[in-house]
């Protein structure tokens, strides 16, 4: 099948191959034309050359820290180079196998007996060398695959026996299904990281110098103070920031460890139950659909029209008929059409799958849009303070060395050929400490990791909320979707069917079940239809358990059905013997099985879509006894799927259902689920079917695209059409789909949403997203999440960029009119370590609310600092720098500490300014918590650690002015000095109060200046 050379298949390969290039059918990347090196809009498919141009941008303090949640360009070349390693192995095998079948051996050679292991007929050894080298000769001198089960006790049609011996036997003997996994980095590994910040670097070799010359001069009781003081501060900030870092990396591996945790059904003890891939062990029977992952190396019992994509290890997009005569599996291949059983020979390590996993590093990383947006903005505010760092030096260098620095009791500090030269080290170290401290601060090298600190979050309550993220960039990128095509089952309705009514004999039977309004050949063509045409199963216990039975949904009401009807499972399938098996796909919509009768005869049943099936009838069978019943399966629409689909209408997101159903049945659910507001609207454009918008030429659909709310009778082809027409147009495009053939717009979207229990492995695999309870409500928690995480993001670059802005102008405008700067280098790092790491913390983990589904979706070329956000920061920026910079100048006289004498005055002002520096922070981080609303108080008390991080600054604060005063050059503050502290700190909200009364113009800034530049 032509499809298969798409998308679907190579996405699974592209994700092992650090995600390459888009196929040639997708939209062209305008990011790849774009100047800016930071204007990624979309990282999904982003090639490796956009990746490392705005890595060589940006400036950075500490690669190995801010680069650690980005794609490892490396790691995924030598991924590449292991995979192509591993295929040509494979391919080697297979050319081998060829060769072999082509040369008939004149000497047959006997194969020697196969060596016991434990229990069991047969070792690992022999299984692997058969597995491995596809061998089917040795697989016929082992008894066929029969043969096989018997050595591995596995009884074909009933599976292990399953219980906990038998099961640890196996494991035993035969390994478990799981391979050796690279151990996540140490807490000492970040610690190290930490170390690695250049700046960071600067200020340990200063607090060593200052430290050596301390004690040389003034003795190490006193001496030690300075440069002690600044080293503390550092490792404090390593500390703080490696075990920030360390949770996070802990909350991403436990997400990993979801992601790999595939569910399949196994057959054990004759009934079907559903296992972890993990738990799989050699002599398992595995039922294999369209759509599954091959779970382990295997041999082939029974297949229909069995195809398999082995692309994940061979690279090529092929796809492999097995039978007879090609029966072996091999793991991490994907069933592309029909359908079989398979016997597990080996597993794990014992696989090429798992010796390629177990060869390479799992996580290569991946960034964010906004992850590259934030690096920009990080970049620019680096190169101003940089800037800024570089002139204070200039100029407080200048002022020490020509005698303009003066100390507390106006003397000059530095006099030439008077001053010894320690002193004179000692001064000018204090000196290049206070310029880097202020790169420390204006650098926020913190900033782009406030992004994966804000994901690691969500993604962790996400689950809570049944959505597995499978990439980063989804989960924020949802943020700004702007239209849904969903499918109607299982999303928008509950998946769960029964047969209501039935047609038979010309007329309706309200009670299907009811065996009596069924004549005797009637009753018994819909049971041998319905126990023979099926994938699903009926276990009936020993003694007087409920039968249970398993499939699809569809499959489990027609089984059902059947048992009402009198069907006995096993007996019936006993009766005929299977011809030809005709599995279903969403291509053919239909799937049918040919029998031999006892007597000779043949029967073929179909099921269905009605409009196919019945297209394929000639006759029909009328009262008489010459009858094939129809059947029509009710399926309910979700609770809470209309309150949804309206919370989506109200945030400007548009919701289009996207069905194979006819179109008939699309519009009453589309009626019901509010998608469509009144018949009235149920005409084209609105209402379309799949083969008219095929039809219409590339403009008509782009034209039609946008007026689209429910499209019937859709092929998946429909599906990509619609994804590739509503992107034409601007949108960002969230679609849901289960169906392997749903893989190619899964691919083709924004986001793709794949489901968890309907949803098919290649689904999954083609997804960003799995909605893990298959509800179109958990798809609108997504996108309240997607907003969460741009909102947080932009709360704390308000907060950060006051301190950033407030810091930079009162050390600069200090330095440069006295020549001295009220905040040292250690009191730096502590406003630092509150901006950086407990900001983020505070601001970043903020859970979403209702205020956000009022929004429009965030436009992705928005600009991430907004007017209002701009209006925010400069008035608490200005309100900061004009007080501190009036108690800097005149603090002595205002607050009347002249009366101390001159050097504890000023210890004490410059106490004052720090500390109300501090507060004016913690203070400002409420308001940062709704930049454009007037109550910052809403929902705080739910949000603990937010509470939590504020109290644990302030007792910080407390202990560092009232009993660290040596280590951070501060005085303890008396009552009155704490309250105006306090005041000044609490002016900040009545400020925030008034400042968002005045309006600010829609148009963005950066269009303003734009324009100025173009005239």
């Amino acid at each position: 099948m032509s499809f298969f050379k798409g998308s679907p298949r190579r996405r699974s390969n592209n994700d092992m191959e650090a995600r390459g290039s888009p196929s040639g059918g997708e939209l062209i990347d305008e990011d790849e034309s774009s100047s800016d090196p930071f204007d990624i809009t979309s990282t999904k498919n982003a090639s490796i050359e956009r990746l490392r141009r705005w890595r060589q941008a940006a400036l950075v303090l500490n690669a190995s820290r801010r680069f650690r949640y980005t794609l490892d360009l490396k790691r995924a070349e030598e991924r590449k180079q292991r995979l192509r390693t591993v295929r040509v192995h494979v391919e080697a095998i297979r050319a081998a196998n060829l060769f072999k079948a082509g040369v008939a051996p004149e000497n047959g050679t006997a194969k020697p007996p196969p060596t016991p292991s434990g229990d069991f007929g047969i070792g690992q050894e022999h299984l692997a060398l058969t597995s491995r080298d596809h061998n089917v000769s040795s697989l016929q001198e082992y008894g066929g695959v029969k043969g096989l089960s018997d050595l591995l006790k596995t009884n074909l049609e009933k599976g292990i026996q399953g219980d906990e011996p038998d099961l640890q036997k196996r494991r035993n003997a035969f390994g478990s299904n799981t391979y050796p996994r690279k151990k996540g980095r140490s807490f000492w590994m970040f610690l190290w990281e930490a170390w690695q910040d250049l700046t960071l670097i600067i200020l340990m070799v200063a607090a060593v110098a200052s430290l050596a010359l301390g004690i040389k001069t003034e003795g190490i009781k006193e001496g030690w103070y300075d440069g002690g003081s600044i080293a503390f501060a550092v490792i404090l900030v390593i500390v703080v920031t490696a075990v920030s870092d360390y949770k996070q990396s802990l909350q991403f591996q436990n997400l990993n460890e979801e992601k790999r945790n595939i569910h399949m059904e196994v057959i054990r003890g004759g009934r079907r139950i559903e296992i972890s891939i993990y738990d799989i062990v050699v002599g398992d029977v595995v039922p294999l659909n369209i759509g599954d992952q091959v779970p382990a190396d295997g041999v082939l019992i029974s297949g229909h029209s069995l195809a398999v994509d082995e692309s994940s290890m061979t690279g090529e997009s092929k796809i492999v008929h097995k039978d007879s005569k090609d029966p072996f599996l091999m793991s991490g291949c994907k069933i592309a059409d029909g359908s079989g059983t398979m016997l597990v020979t080996s597993v794990g390590i014992n696989t090429e799958w798992g010796m390629l996993m177990a060869s390479i590093s799992e996580d290569t990383g991946e960034e964010t849009p906004l992850q590259v947006r934030l690096n920009g903005v990080a970049t620019f505010i680096g190169m101003v303070g940089l800037s800024v760092a570089v002139s204070v030096l200039v100029v407080l260098l200048v002022r020490y060395f020509t005698g303009h620095t003066k100390d507390t009791n106006g003397n000059k500090q530095f006099q030439a050929g008077k001053t010894k030269l320690g002193d004179a080290i000692d001064g000018a170290i204090k000196i290049v400490t206070v310029a880097v401290t202020i790169v420390v601060v204006a650098v926020p090298e913190g900033l782009p990791l406030a992004v994966t600190l804000t994901l690691a979050y969500s993604m962790r309550k996400m689950m809570a909320d049944k959505a597995l993220v499978r990439r980063l960039s989804a989960c924020e990128t949802m943020g700004s979707a702007t239209t849904i095509c969903s499918d109607k089952t299982g999303t928008l309705t509950l998946n769960k069917m029964a047969v209501v009514e039935a047609y038979v004999g010309e007329k309706k039977v309200d009670s299907p079940e009811n065996k009596s309004e069924l004549s005797p050949l009637v009753s018994s063509l819909l049971i041998e239809g319905i126990a023979q045409n099926t994938n699903g199963s009926v276990y009936v216990p020993e003694g007087d358990g409920d039968v249970e039975v398993s499939g699809s949904p569809t499959e489990k009401a027609i089984l059902s059905w059947g048992l009402k009807l009198g069907m006995s499972f096993e007996a019936i399938r006993s009766e005929s013997s299977v011809i030809q098996v005709f599995p279903f796909n969403s291509e053919k919509k239909r799937g049918g099985v040919a029998l031999k009768l006892p007597d000779g005869q043949v029967h073929i049943h179909w099921k269905g879509a009605a409009e196919i099936v019945l297209a394929s009838c000639t006759r029909f069978i009328d009262a008489t006894d010459q009858l094939v019943a129809m059947d029509e399966d009710k399926d309910p629409c979700r609770p809470g799927v209309k309150g949804a689909v309206q919370l989506c209408q109200n945030a400007g997101v548009k919701v289009r259902m996207v069905t194979g159903d006819n179109i008939q049945t699309a519009k009453a659910i589309a009626l019901e689920a509010g998608i469509l507001d009144s018949t009235v609207d149920a005409t084209e454009p609105n209402l379309i079917e799949g083969p008219v918008f095929r039809a219409l030429s590339d403009a008509e659909r782009e034209n039609v695209a946008d007026k689209i709310s429910v499209m019937g009778r859709s092929s998946p082809n429909d599906k990509l059409l619609l994804v590739q027409a509503l992107r034409k147009k601007g949108h960002v495009v969230a679609v849901t789909g289960d169906g392997t053939n749903d893989a190619p717009a899964l691919h083709e979207a924004d986001i793709g949403l794949a489901m968890g229990i309907a949803g098919t492995e290649v689904a999954k695999e083609s997804s960003d997203i799995i909605i893990l309870d298959d509800n179109f409500a958990s798809v609108v928690k997504v996108v309240r999440w997607g907003r969460s995480v741009y909102a947080n993001i932009q709360k704390f670059i308000q907060f950060q960029l006051t301190v950033n802005v407030a810091a930079l102008i009162i050390n600069v405008v200090a330095a440069v009119s006295s020549g001295a700067v009220p905040l040292n280098a250690v009191q730096l790092l502590w406003v630092n370590l509150i901006m950086d790491t407990l900001g983020a913390l505070a601001l970043a983990t903020e859970p979403p609310t209702d205020h956000l589904m009022h929004r429009p979706p965030v436009g992705r070329r928005e600009p991430l600092i907004t007017n209002i956000m701009w209006r925010n920061l400069l008035i608490q920026a200005l309100y900061q720098v004009i007080v501190l910079l009036i108690l800097h100048f005149q603090g002595r006289s205002l607050l009347n500490l002249e009366q101390y004498g001159s050097d504890r005055a000023n210890k004490m002002k410059n106490t004052l300014i720090f500390n109300s520096f501090v507060l004016c922070q913690v203070f400002n981080e409420f308001n940062a918590r709704k930049p454009d609303e007037l109550n910052i108080f809403k929902g705080i008390t739910k949000n603990y650690l937010f509470m939590g991080i504020v109290g644990l600054t302030i007792v910080l604060q407390v202990l560092i002015i009232e009993f660290l005063g040596k280590f951070t050059t501060t005085v303890k503050l008396n009552w009155s000095q704490w309250l105006i502290s306090v005041i000044i700190g609490f002016m900040s909200w009545p400020l925030a109060v008034v400042g968002k009364l005045i309006p600010v113009p829609e148009t963005p800034l950066s269009k303003f200046f734009h324009r100025g530049r173009r005239t």
